[in-house]
């Protein structure tokens, strides 16, 4: 018998806008997704996964990598086949009929990484309602590396903070961002630091904005660790954020302690 249900709210973006025109090609990340629901699966728990438009997210094809599994080939590969071949992760549903059955059944909620969420599910009205009932219901939710970026979503302009953002109006953003729900939250997400690797080595490109900037605007206490790439986990009240992939097992520890808590 399952001892609750988790929402896992997913992105479907495979393009990511690119300083100077062009895009970034992106995903949702493999062990940021796999390793956190591996977990909730073996602790008891099952899961929806809902996104946007109701298709299963890409797997972001950098994270199909052994650095991120410790160099274990077989941790690799069981995240890989759970990612492609679990049924819960085939049975995608959309965030609004997931919203429109109820999210009372839910006992938290998971925001997995990957850049992805940064190009729909934090400007998603959907996630809007999810982000709400969470908080309101004083229910765990957790978020893992860029996924953080997602409670950004709650604002009720979040397409015009997000426009503020890409346009550099820090001041304009401030603005927009009056009354969420999050702020003077600690939180971690991906550094400047990080990201800065991830452009000058991975995609070559740089970004509209970094996520320790977006956060801080909407008035969240942003706390991410000086060496880049070591497991760095933050709890504050009900919400649980991870900064970057090698976080993925102490952010599922913290999630599942968070959840048993509350069940």
């Amino acid at each position: 018998m399952s001892k609750g249900t988790i929402l896992v709210v997913g992105s479907n973006a495979t393009q990511l806008e690119a300083q100077g025109g062009g895009t970034i090609t992106i995903g949702q990340f493999l062990n940021e997704t796999a390793v956190p629901l591996m977990a909730v699966v073996a602790a008891g728990y099952d899961f929806v996964l809902a996104t946007p438009t109701g298709e299963k997210p890409h797997m972001d094809r950098d994270s199909d990598a052994l650095i991120y599994f410790a160099n274990d080939d077989a941790a690799r590969t069981r995240a890989r086949d759970f990612f492609n071949n679990d049924p819960a992760m085939n049975r995608v549903r959309t965030v609004r009929s997931v919203i429109d059955e109820g999210l009372d059944r839910f006992a938290g909620v998971f925001f997995p990484g990957g850049h992805a969420p940064v190009v729909d599910v934090m400007q998603d009205p959907d996630v809007r309602e999810v982000l709400r009932h969470f908080h309101t219901k004083n229910k765990p939710t957790a978020a893992i590396c860029h996924g953080p970026i997602s409670v950004l979503a709650e604002l009720g302009n979040a397409r015009e903070f997000r426009a503020a953002l890409i346009n550099g109006d820090k001041a304009k953003a401030r603005e927009l961002a009056t009354g969420w729900q999050y702020a003077g939250y600690r939180m971690t997400v991906f550094s400047r630091s990080e990201e800065e690797y991830a452009e000058d080595n991975v995609f070559h490109a740089k970004l509209l904005f970094n996520m320790p900037d977006a956060l801080e605007a909407a008035g969240a206490e942003v706390v991410t660790t000086d060496q880049n790439f070591t497991s760095h986990v933050i709890v504050d009240r009900e919400l649980v954020t991870a900064q970057n992939p090698m976080s993925d097992h102490e952010l599922a520890s913290k999630f599942i302690a968070a959840l048993d808590r509350a069940v």
